[in-house]
């Protein structure tokens, strides 16, 4: 039935689970996808999208590492769209509007198609351990699976308890059971465990909707996509999405059901995600709006399901039905199924090293919302670099842990392993200091050359990412070196209101002028010909021009990241005695003891750690 002893078994077939069997698997361990419902791998349980805000850096950043999100998101596309285009680069988010049903078969068919990776489905109800390592995973049947490493990615699942108004079911997502028997073994092994809460909105008919009556949503007329690698394309057909508007009568109807919401009635006890609230928390919190936005998002390219976004809920049906009836567009609606909410068990993430792996088990990884996060992104990529940290620790070698400077990815796994979070973590761009430096348009440039060193990214991505380099590094320097008279560059500059020149200039100097753009420059014959000669593709005049535009901050920012480097590599022993430092305060020791950091950087950067209190550190370790 099974191997003997795999290297690695991953627990849950969802978006963390799908990318780390993949990892674990194409690095070559011998790996064991155990879900409970194999129709069911990599389901997106909430909106059907990917990408977003700081989302959108996260999925480049896993297709950059070899992971699988990427191209399954281009390839199941519905529309596409660069958000925050009228920001600076560093904010230009990709997102994708995805067909459900494609997104799951096209992971699925990756997956099957995947050397060194088994399937099994069924419930894992607990893990096996010797001492202080994990051995394997215990099924419901009572099946004992050997292993030399498990990654739990459990998602909403453990213990989860579905809320529709004053019902309340057992559940791990809409007509899915919750799994039991983990959550007690971890408790039992000493780990600290709390609760979360989620939800999710209506799926309605779009046959009975009027679209007449909603704001228009289409895809950018020029779509780009998520994968770097050609083998993917950008979408030449898009489907439109729609935005209608909440209105009093709405609330008011809303605020009937108040009195019926497990929300308000204290049948939930546990934090929601505080950046993608429910309708009747945002009529609560923000009493003095009138209206809110609901965002209509097809399901795919054939079916007539459509999302509401915005307006998730756990009010009674009832109450949801009548509600969204006073909606424009929506007088007629029919319901697929009414929102909910959703209870489940997570694990404080400061139980974790920055591999991901427990403190408590050797071998045990955590990844996605069992370490209390939101999003398929965030899920995918902890899953990501779990398989790989726990593919690198079965064979001997040396863990991948991506720095803040470095990666998205390697923002959140810091963040949640040295802050903790007590509400549904998500990622944003506010939370990297760095973002200059991590923009969606260079995820290559930074991870695809660690990825094929690891042996996940192939020589085909390396060899791709380093023609793109080289070509708009050349052209950079190109403007560098090429100037440009004032009979040529005047037209332009009064085209754009810009001061004109009096006297020849380096093209460089004029290209970096914030109204000045790539478009207006190649109306430069020097340029022009350039572009034509070294056959520069998208990417390439795009990553010249932010290179030119933004070359200041992006040095200072790689000034201050090795500032913060040298810090990082101030190692702090370990089982280090923090009680020797008579100095540090009494919050900053509890820390210190509780999440044990591994260097003086990390140290720094803990709730309740103060200048002050490093600096004792580095005068006690001699620095």
């Amino acid at each position: 039935m099974f191997e003997k002893e795999y290297d690695v078994i991953v627990v849950g077939g969802g978006h963390a689970g799908s990318e780390a069997a993949a990892a674990a698997a194409n690095l070559g361990s011998k790996t064991l996808l155990i879900t409970m419902n194999l129709q069911n791998i990599a389901q997106m349980s909430c909106n059907p999208a990917m990408g977003g805000i700081a989302k959108g850096q996260i999925v480049r950043e896993i297709d950059a590492m070899g992971g699988y999100s990427g191209i399954v998101s281009d390839r199941s596309a519905i529309q596409f769209k660069m958000l925050n285009m009228s920001k600076g680069p560093a904010m230009w988010s990709p997102r994708v509007q995805s067909d459900r049903m494609r997104f799951a078969e096209e992971w699925r068919n990756m997956l099957e198609g995947t050397k060194n990776l088994d399937f099994y489905q069924e419930m894992v109800s607990g893990i096996i351990t010797e001492g202080d390592r994990v051995v394997g995973v215990r099924t419901s049947l009572g099946l004992e699976v050997r292993a030399k490493s498990v990654v739990l990615t459990n998602g909403t699942f453990l213990n989860g308890l579905i809320h529709i108004g004053e019902k309340q079911f057992g559940g791990g997502r809409a007509g899915e059971r919750a799994a039991t028997g983990i959550t007690k073994d971890l408790v039992d092994l000493g780990f600290e465990s709390g609760r979360m809460k989620t939800g999710t909105p209506p799926r309605v008919d779009g046959r009975s909707l009027d679209f007449s009556k909603m704001i228009l949503q289409p895809g950018d007329d020029d779509p780009q996509k998520f994968s770097y690698l050609d083998s993917t394309k950008p979408l030449t057909e898009q489907r439109a999405c729609h935005m209608s508007y909440t209105s009093n009568r709405v609330h008011d109807l809303l605020k009937e059901g108040f009195d019926r919401s497990p929300m308000f009635n204290g049948a939930i006890k546990s934090i929601g995600p505080r950046y993608c609230p429910s309708i009747e928390d945002k009529i609560n919190r923000f009493a003095d709006k009138d209206r809110h936005q609901l965002f209509v998002e097809p399901e795919g390219w054939n079916t007539v399901e459509y999302y509401i976004n915005g307006f998730s809920t756990s009010l009674p049906e009832d109450v949801q039905f009548r509600a969204l009836k006073e909606c424009d567009g929506f007088q007629n609606v029919k319901f697929f199924r009414p929102g909910y909410a959703i209870e489940y068990d997570y694990f404080p993430p400061t139980q974790l090293a920055h591999t991901l792996e427990t403190k408590l088990v050797s071998g045990l990884y955590f990844a996605g919302q069992i370490n209390g996060t939101t999003g398929y992104e965030e899920a995918a990529s902890q899953g990501l670099m779990a398989g790989i940290n726990a593919h690198l620790k079965v064979h001997e070698q040396d863990p991948i842990i991506l720095k803040r400077n470095e990666a998205y990815i390697g923002v959140l796994i810091d963040d949640l392993i040295t802050k903790g979070t007590e509400e549904p973590y998500r990622m944003f761009t506010s939370r990297a200091e760095y973002r200059t430096l991590l923009r969606q348009d260079n995820a290559d440039f930074r991870l695809t050359p660690k990825a094929f060193e690891l042996g996940l990214a192939s020589e085909e991505r390396l060899k791709q990412m380093e023609k793109k380099q080289k070509q708009s590094s050349n052209f950079v320097q190109f403007f560098k070196d090429t100037s440009v008279g004032p009979n040529e560059i005047n037209p332009i500059l009064k085209s754009k209101d810009s001061a004109t020149v009096g006297q020849s200039d380096k093209m460089f100097k004029v290209f970096s002028r914030p109204e000045i753009t790539m478009e207006d420059m190649r109306k430069i014959e020097a340029v022009s010909e350039y572009v034509e000669e070294n056959k520069l593709n998208r990417e390439e005049l795009q990553q010249a021009e932010i290179q030119v535009k933004y070359s200041g901050y992006i040095a200072k920012e790689k000034n201050n990241a090795d500032k913060l480097n040298r810090l990082e590599g101030i190692k702090i022993p370990k089982n280090f005695d923090y009680s020797k430092l008579k100095s540090l305060s009494y919050e900053a020791r509890e820390k210190l003891k509780a999440i044990q950091p591994t260097t003086v950087s990390q140290a720094s950067r803990i709730s309740g750690v103060s200048p002050n209190d490093i600096s004792v550190m580095l005068v006690y370790m001699g620095r």
